[in-house]
């Protein structure tokens, strides 16, 4: 279960508590770096209008360079605010990409399920973000315009086996009647927060082997006794 809130003032980052709107306490507060790319008129802008305000317009101009948007959700005991990048699907602004999905934890790379042109353009963008991207980013396929599925040139299947095949989440989405939207958002949140959960254990672990490492328990006869002591080991 989760819920949109209003944007917070400030700009948290992981830890740390946050107020939910009835002034019980949050436990936990991550932030999250996102980026959409595809090609243009695939619907990148229209997916973020209506994740971040419930909205869609039937014309809808295109992005120039890019457009910055943020969503604040609360999900059980966890506020999860996401920075999300919108950035421009002509061909002149490629080069600036990098720029915006360096330093992203999640991508969506968005096309149009009437476009097949903008499907091989989807699988360009993976292969990018799998090449010049964090190595632990979360990358999302989104098969856009789902309302128009009688005119759909880009098969279901076909899709889906690609994203398997490549480790992405994968739905097909409608900015216009909102199928998906939030529920692609939701699975990039919680593979996120999974991976935070995996590294954290990760990183408890080695803490316990450090320790175990420089400090052990051995056994030593003292006046006919065992006695235990504890010795310091060099390395």
């Amino acid at each position: 279960m989760f819920r949109q809130i209003e944007p917070m003032a400030s700009s948290p980052r992981a830890g740390g508590a946050a107020q939910r709107p009835n002034g019980a306490t949050q436990n936990k507060i991550c932030q999250f770096k996102l980026v959409l790319l595809g090609e243009s008129a695939v619907g990148k802008s229209s997916l973020v209008l209506r994740f971040v305000k419930g909205q869609f317009h039937e014309y809808q101009e295109s992005t120039i360079g890019a457009a910055f948007l943020t969503q604040t959700l609360c999900i059980d005991d966890t506020t999860v605010k996401f920075e999300i990048w919108d950035t421009a699907g002509q061909e002149r602004y490629h080069s600036l990409a990098p720029m915006y999905y360096r330093g992203a934890q999640a991508a969506i790379v968005v096309y149009d399920i009437q476009n097949s042109d903008s499907f091989a353009r989807a699988k360009t963008w993976v292969k990018e973000l799998q090449r010049q991207a964090s190595p632990n980013i979360v990358i999302a396929l989104a098969g856009n315009k789902a309302d128009l599925a009688n005119s759909r040139v880009v098969d279901y299947e076909e899709a889906k086996q690609y994203a398997d095949d490549n480790g992405l989440l994968f739905m097909e989405t409608s900015a216009k009647t909102a199928v998906n939207v939030n529920d692609i958002f939701l699975a990039i949140v919680n593979a996120l927060l999974n991976a935070c959960e995996v590294c954290c254990m990760k990183n408890c672990i080695m803490v316990i082997i450090v320790t175990l490492k420089s400090s052990v328990m051995t056994l030593e006869p003292a006046d006919g006794m065992m006695k235990l002591m504890r010795s310091s080991m060099l390395g």
